[in-house]
């Protein structure tokens, strides 16, 4: 099929690598423009930017397809069979929606409709989900409310990080959409509509989320290190500097009556804080400036037996 591509970040690789290793007709890219990155602020190109330049494909960086109509007609003017959307960024007005002979095809990181939305990963680890997935939907309007064609689901693995669960899922889209295109180009894959009374949504991550409320029960600060890593990072205070949460796991200790993030035990074997409910044991740990940590590395330069953390 003649396809137009539209994404931006890592998330998004796997995907354009399978559809261009599987010989389909790529008539354009679509992706953001470059944005300023790194400490000297220089414009940087998207990773999907980058691998389109590297095979030759077209790019197209437009600030807004709601606003530019040039940019709309341009689009629609390539001829385009199918446009496949992974983590592209930009609202995709109905002209849009329409203008390739197929539609617009996203590849979304969860079971529809659970966690539509923009963080759907870090939403399911944050819940506790025991399951995620991916979806091939057909886009409408409204968010990831389009009908699903086909769908992958995995087991999440106990210690899963949203960093990890990233890239499984990464991948597993790509499977996932490859799998569907054919039955979709030939009209024979029907897409089914999802049910809104189950929908909930992923709203986007924000830096205030990091910081550990110790009244929280242990699960659910353990599950917040996990979904946040490596972004935001779980953060907590430590006198007066910000203390980043790498790796943590519950104890099976109780909490023994001390005040939520109080620091009651700390040796090689890790630094155990009371919560609202149960231990949790900090395994690897980072001060501002500094490397990440183990927990034993960490303890060298200070004790913390008795402090109390944010």
């Amino acid at each position: 099929m003649r396809i137009i591509f539209a994404g931006t970040p890592e998330f998004a690789i796997p995907g354009l690598t399978a559809l261009i290793g599987a010989g389909h007709d790529l008539a354009a890219v679509y992706t953001q423009p470059d944005r300023p990155a790194g400490r000297g602020r220089l414009l940087q190109a998207s990773p999907v930017k980058q691998l389109a330049m590297a095979h030759g494909i077209a790019v197209r960086q437009p600030e807004s397809l709601r606003r530019d109509r040039t940019a709309v007609a341009a689009l629609r003017d390539l001829g385009a069979d199918l446009m496949v959307v992974i983590a592209y960024g930009l609202l995709l007005p109905t002209a849009v929606l329409h203008a390739p002979r197929l539609g617009c095809l996203n590849v979304h990181a969860s079971l529809l409709p659970r966690w539509r939305g923009a963080a759907p990963i870090q939403r399911a680890l944050l819940a506790g989900d025991t399951h995620s997935g991916v979806c091939i939907m057909g886009m409408e309007a409204g968010l990831d409310t389009g009908p699903v064609y086909h769908r992958i689901s995995i087991p999440l693995d106990p210690r899963e990080t949203g960093g990890g669960l990233h890239d499984r899922l990464a991948a597993l889209g790509a499977r996932a959409l490859l799998e569907a295109l054919p039955g979709i180009g030939d009209g024979t894959l029907a897409a089914a509509p999802q049910d809104p009374a189950l929908a909930t949504y992923a709203h986007k991550l924000s830096k205030e989320e990091s910081i550990i409320d110790w009244t929280q029960a242990a699960a659910a600060i353990e599950r917040q290190v996990r979904a946040f890593d490596p972004w935001p990072v779980a953060q907590t205070r430590l006198h007066d500097q910000t203390l980043r949460i790498w790796s943590a796991q519950v104890a099976a200790a109780p909490t023994a009556g001390a005040a939520p993030g109080t620091v009651v035990g700390a040796d090689r074997t890790g630094i155990r804080v009371a919560t609202g409910a149960g231990l949790l044991v900090i395994s690897r740990l980072q001060l501002p400036g500094k490397r990440p940590l183990d927990a034993a590395d960490f303890l060298n330069a200070r004790a913390l037996q008795g402090v109390r953390l944010g």
